[in-house]
């Protein structure tokens, strides 16, 4: 178990899944917890673009926001301090096989949700380009075609469905 305050182990904590399974506010909790930095992989690459990651899709198209993805998520799982992340990385992330294969050293903590619980946390949530129109079976789709990768980079799976952040926070901390 990672004692609060450190981080065993030479690479970063990661944090995947589909969109709302709360990749970004456990992995703050986590890093709060742990003393480590936490990086959200999205929000680093709308900051270097100047612009949000719907407005990316947009105008410039999902293969442009692949191809940043994939860059900023290695640089981040690479960084020399690594050791001292989390790492929050996009539902979509896992569709790269680059990525998958980048994640093979690390700790990755697959934050499952059901389908219920995803779509009543997203809503209609329109900053989320992928699940425009029909959210729920936009949801179903990408989970169906997701969930299988994110089993395949997973060290740890926690389900969230049902449960608050912290109490999240403290398994992942148990099981890594």
């Amino acid at each position: 178990m990672i004692e609060p305050g450190t981080l065993e182990g030479s690479g970063p904590i990661v944090l995947v899944g589909p969109p709302s399974s709360g990749k970004s506010t456990v992995g703050r909790l986590l890093a709060d917890r742990l003393g480590a930095e936490f990086v959200d992989v999205d929000d680093v690459i709308e900051q270097r673009a100047g612009k949000s990651i719907s407005d990316i899709f947009t105008g410039d198209g999902e293969p442009a926001f692949r191809r940043l993805e994939v860059d900023t998520t290695i640089e981040m799982i690479g960084r020399q301090d690594a050791g001292q992340l989390v790492v929050s990385l996009g539902g979509g992330a896992v569709t790269s096989e680059q990525i998958r294969a980048a994640l093979s050293p690390h700790r990755v903590v697959w934050l499952q949700v059901g389908i219920a619980a995803a779509a009543d946390r997203i809503g209609l949530n329109t900053a989320r380009p992928l699940l425009l129109g029909n959210v729920r079976g936009q949801l179903i789709k990408l989970m169906r075609e997701r969930e299988p990768l994110y089993a395949e980079v997973a060290t740890i799976s926690v389900a969230t469905d049902k449960r608050e952040p912290p109490e999240l926070v403290e398994s992942i901390i148990s099981r890594l």
